[in-house]
């Protein structure tokens, strides 16, 4: 195989998926501004601008709970940390909001994104340019996109992205149904199975991969 399936280029980066007009607050909006401006547009954090629309924070639904988790004095409850206690009289986006922002680049494949949310334990994400200027956001669901593309696609794109890179003994085929992928023939090589595999797997879009080769026997010394 010619090219590392590590390198196997993908067309889809976050700015593929990612909304491109995206809400978002100054550092002196009120906490009740934020709270109608998420039940508005329907989402669970907002990020927080400067200047011409430098993202310098997020401010989400966690941030916001804490007003209403203290509201009362409660002595069973046990102390809030500071943290807490500082969201819950904090009444600006400047008080409230996580800084500094946790943020991905328009560029980065999915999959970073996929793993900063889930490293970070956040559904959405500021799209930033290399300035830090906010050019959309991303969240879990748009992530997801990419496993709606139809089947013929990403069996066109597996055809012509890693199949040439295979020996040209080899003789393979391939078939996709609901996002698996079936790829049958002959490998001249044992060794290409699994570069073969981790390729296919590469593909956006694919759900899994059945594996159904044989291999041309070796001629003996």
């Amino acid at each position: 195989m010619s090219a590392s399936p590590d390198t196997v280029a993908s067309p889809h980066t976050v700015s593929d998926v990612m909304t491109h007009t995206a809400v978002a607050v100054g550092r002196q909006a009120s906490y009740k501004q934020i709270v109608e401006l998420m039940e508005q547009w329907k989402v669970s954090a907002l990020p927080v601008l400067e200047g011409e629309g430098r993202v310098i924070g997020v401010v989400s639904e966690a941030d916001l709970l804490p007003k209403e988790e203290f509201r009362f004095d409660d002595p069973t409850r046990p102390t809030p940390s500071l943290s807490d206690a500082a969201k819950a009289s904090a009444v600006s986006a400047e008080e409230l909001m996580s800084s500094p922002a946790i943020t991905v680049h328009a560029s980065a494949a999915l999959a970073e994104a996929a793993r900063i949310m889930a490293r970070r334990r956040v559904k959405r994400l500021p799209v930033v340019n290399d300035t830090g200027m906010l050019e959309g956001v991303v969240s879990r669901s748009d992530l997801l996109k990419v496993f709606l593309r139809p089947d013929e696609e990403i069996a066109e794109e597996i055809r012509h992205s890693v199949l040439p890179d295979l020996p040209i003994a080899a003789k393979i085929e391939v078939s996709v149904a609901d996002g698996v992928v079936t790829v049958g023939g002959v490998l001249p090589e044992p060794r290409l199975e699994p570069l073969l595999a981790r390729a296919v797997r590469a593909v956006e879009g694919v759900v899994g991969i059945r594996l159904d080769l044989s291999r041309r026997p070796t001629a003996s010394a």
